[in-house]
């Protein structure tokens, strides 16, 4: 069959989106547009106390989602003059980054995950000292903290003091959240702005994002779900975190949007549209970064390619983000042609095997099974 008659089959993507649904997770929504044509579907739902149904117009937690932005927000920077993508981090930020690393690691390594800092999750929340060991973690710090307020700089200083898992430029990368706080203070920086309301004029406002905006506090505004955190089967049953101060993330995970906002954003981004062409073609640049699943994948700047689900599978582009409780998928395929994007209010479904690996689950099948449609069906 050819690309151009492969065209969503609304029947078909309902029938995946109810089959996420029944393998667990309380409410999944998506969106799919292939050219004039638009896909909204939603199963399950927002609330499991009240019952109340999820809609595919729901406002959402997106996660990483928020990387893409910042990143956007940066290459525009580039485009300005006012940075440079191989210019060291210690020229805008002195003192962050201190003494040889600071001078050795970039701005295209923060970018890319190839700076060798490290994660500084596992820091902030005491509870999650243990990670990656994900069986000698738990979930308290999770409640402890849910209305702390954090300080990005110190948050980058547990990052840097903590042992680095590379040398600036090696690859594979680390996928860690430091590089994208330093980023946002970068923007802060030459910007004048905080890096919120810097991606607010320069990124969300120009692509006509009427529902998209980087939290700050604790609460979404609008429409939205519940968000479940299970913790690996440690939080039973799972707790709703849509309620959550999002400053532990800020500029790498904090962004509230709608799937059919993402769509727009990514089908814009692809079309040079939000960087210039010769800027896209350098977030399209990867190299191998271990993700935070131990996987290793290629990653560009805040941008990466769809691993392919089905034999000649056209490209896709995008980004994928987890908070406590909210998941996210966000994909364009590289010609314009069409995009999709789906959301979860279920986190960390998976049980942990004997070895302290997360088991399969029914739903990473269902959720595999979906994309696959929505890419290519």
């Amino acid at each position: 069959m050819g690309q151009d008659e492969r065209r969503p089959d609304p029947a078909a993507l309902d029938a995946a989106l109810e089959a996420v649904h029944r393998a667990g997770v309380p409410g999944v929504f998506a969106e799919v547009r292939d050219g004039d044509r638009v896909w909204r579907g939603a199963a399950g739902v927002a609330d499991v106390e009240t019952g109340r149904p999820v809609t595919a117009r729901l406002r959402h937690r997106v996660g990483s989602v928020t990387k893409t932005f910042t990143a956007a927000a940066v290459l525009q920077q580039v485009e300005a003059g006012t940075v440079g993508l191989d210019v060291p981090v210690s020229r805008y930020l002195p003192g962050l980054v201190p003494g040889e690393r600071g001078d050795a690691i970039t701005v295209r390594m923060l970018l890319n995950h190839t700076s060798g800092l490290a994660e500084y999750l596992p820091y902030a929340y005491p509870s999650l000292k243990a990670f990656p060991a994900l069986d000698r973690t738990g979930p308290e710090s999770l409640e402890e903290l849910r209305f702390t307020g954090f300080d990005p700089v110190e948050l980058i200083g547990m990052g840097v003091a903590a042992p680095p898992v590379g040398v600036p430029g090696g690859t594979p990368g680390v996928y860690s959240n430091t590089n994208y706080l330093l980023l946002g203070q970068l923007l802060e920086k030459v910007t004048g702005l905080p890096a919120e309301r810097c991606i607010a004029r320069d990124v969300i406002g120009p692509a006509g994002l009427r529902d998209t905006e980087l939290a700050v506090g604790a609460h979404v505004e609008g429409p939205h779900a519940r968000l479940y955190e299970a913790w690996f089967g440690m939080i039973d049953p799972p707790r709703d975190h849509s309620v959550h101060d999002m400053s532990w993330v800020g500029p790498s995970a904090s962004l509230i949007s709608t799937v059919a906002d993402l769509n727009r954003f990514y089908a814009l981004l692809l079309a040079g549209e939000i960087v210039a062409p010769s800027s896209l073609a350098e977030m399209r640049r990867t190299v191998p970064v271990i993700s935070q699943e131990g996987r290793t994948i290629d990653y560009g700047l805040g941008l990466h390619p769809l691993e392919p689900l089905s034999p000649g599978q056209d490209p896709y582009w995008g980004h994928g983000g987890t908070v406590w409780g909210g998941g996210t998928l966000a994909m364009a395929r590289a010609d314009g042609g069409r995009q999709w994007c789906v959301a979860v209010n279920l986190q960390r479904w998976n049980e942990l095997d004997a070895s302290g690996r997360p088991r399969p689950h029914a739903i990473d099948a269902a959720l595999a099974a979906f994309h696959r449609l929505a890419a290519n069906g």
